[in-house]
């Protein structure tokens, strides 16, 4: 593949991906969250969606892909961690710090542009 294949796939990537977040995003508001921050960067990694559900917080990791399963398939170990090390760093500007009510969803994206959200992917609450 040539250099110039490659930054055109990566453009179009990046682009699904900022279009799956916003399809997720519509998706939560529906429901009545709000937005606190899109693709919030800390110093150990960034996180897609964190919504306010009232004083809870609402990390969410967006996944885009051919369907949910594949989808779902791309979330690692490896990434969970840097999302919950990005969440106690975000957690830490907040009043509440670390005892602020919080969760971690994944949300997916499939090539329709059809949304499921698994609340409390990781298991914590």
């Amino acid at each position: 593949m040539t250099v110039e294949a490659r930054q055109i796939r990566g453009s179009v990537s990046y682009h699904a991906g900022l279009a799956a977040e916003q399809l997720v995003l519509r998706h939560y508001e529906r429901r009545g969250f709000t937005l606190a921050v899109e693709r919030w960067h800390g110093k150990r990694g960034e996180i897609d969606l964190i919504l306010h559900a009232g004083a809870a917080v609402v990390f969410v990791e967006v996944k885009q892909s051919q369907s949910f399963d594949r989808a779902a398939l791309r979330i690692t170990s490896r990434q969970q961690a840097r999302i919950y090390a990005s969440a106690e760093e975000y957690l830490a500007t907040r009043p509440d710090g670390s005892l602020t009510e919080s969760r971690f969803d994944v949300a997916l994206v499939d090539q329709r542009g059809a949304v499921q959200v698994i609340e409390n992917a990781f298991g914590h609450d």
